[in-house]
């Protein structure tokens, strides 16, 4: 017999919950991956805005050893295959869905070229019984890269780029009903269109109130909201976040404290051991440097607690 708490399931005969991610460190139990194929290794480079060091079988290769990682956390890896789709950047399955623990939602692409990836996602959340509580409709759109859960009852999402205000209008519509406000920040253009500035390529939080950030970059009134909340800011050296374009920023927790970020960048990596962070390394510069996206990017969390 299944047991319902606010959509996830609590019990379902084995003690396994099923979806839920409201929070952005909670130890992952379920998550989105896909592994670099033959998409990868047939993407145009400067179709894609992936940079000098790219290098498809290299970022194969990469891609494995940060997997390894996830999948030794324990988590359950919920595999949107690549089959020669020509979906290059479906490797970073942060961006198409949002987990709550309502349901599914699944967004809308900012980058043209990656619009049929939520249909992989739907497919992914249909087959592992994950109900789809809303989708954004028409020209909205939202990218999963700008959405940080601050607490479980706000979301706050970038308007920029990739995510514009009508998309966050209906992401509000969506949530409202189920007592989660969602507030919005405009982000700066920075590089320019085609190199997207994501509201989490400013912020990765680590642990429950603690973050790494790159203040500068950083929305003042989000940096006021997460002051006011109580958190703690780790502001990331300027050198490592130009060098790596804003990649030694990107960190994905396993678990609060527990984190994986692109090797390299060692006085940030100091910085999050200095406040009480376990942190493992991957080689990435074919992957994450060259195709701008990082740990959190490969993954879309659909459970987390």
């Amino acid at each position: 017999m299944q047991v319902y708490n606010y959509g996830k399931i609590i019990s379902d005969g084995d003690d396994r919950m099923s979806y839920g991610a409201q929070t952005m460190a909670e130890p992952i139990k379920r998550v989105i991956m896909r592994r670099p194929g033959e998409s990868l290794k047939q993407a145009d480079p400067a179709k894609w805005h992936y940079g000098p060091t790219f290098d498809a079988a290299r970022a194969i290769e990469q891609y494995a050893a940060f997997a390894d990682m996830v999948a030794a956390s324990g988590a359950e890896i919920l595999w949107f295959e690549d089959k020669g789709d020509g979906l290059a950047d479906a490797m970073f399955t942060h961006d198409p869905s949002l987990a709550t623990v309502h349901g599914a939602i699944l967004l809308n692409m900012g980058k043209p070229l990656r619009r049929d990836e939520v249909a992989g996602h739907e497919a992914v959340y249909t087959a592992a019984g994950v109900p789809i509580l809303g989708r954004l409709s028409g020209d909205a759109t939202v990218e999963g890269g700008d959405c940080v859960w601050v607490d479980e009852k706000t979301l706050v999402v970038g308007r920029g780029v990739r995510s514009n205000a009508e998309g966050i209008a209906q992401l509000r519509d969506i949530l409202a009903p189920h007592g989660v406000e969602v507030l919005s920040f405009d982000l700066p253009l920075w590089q320019g269109e085609e190199a997207c500035l994501h509201l989490m390529s400013v912020i990765s939080p680590l642990a429950d109130k603690l973050a790494l950030v790159y203040a500068p970059l950083l929305p003042a009134p989000f940096y006021q909201l997460l002051k006011a909340r109580g958190y703690t800011l780790i502001e990331a050296p300027e050198d490592e976040f130009m060098a790596s374009n804003g990649l030694n920023l990107n960190v994905l927790p396993l678990k609060p404290n527990d984190v994986v970020a692109v090797a390299g960048f060692d006085k940030t990596k100091a910085l999050m051991e200095e406040a009480g962070c376990r942190v493992q390394t991957f080689e990435a510069d074919a992957l994450c440097i060259a195709c701008e996206g990082g740990p959190t990017c490969l993954t879309r969390p659909i459970w987390r607690g």
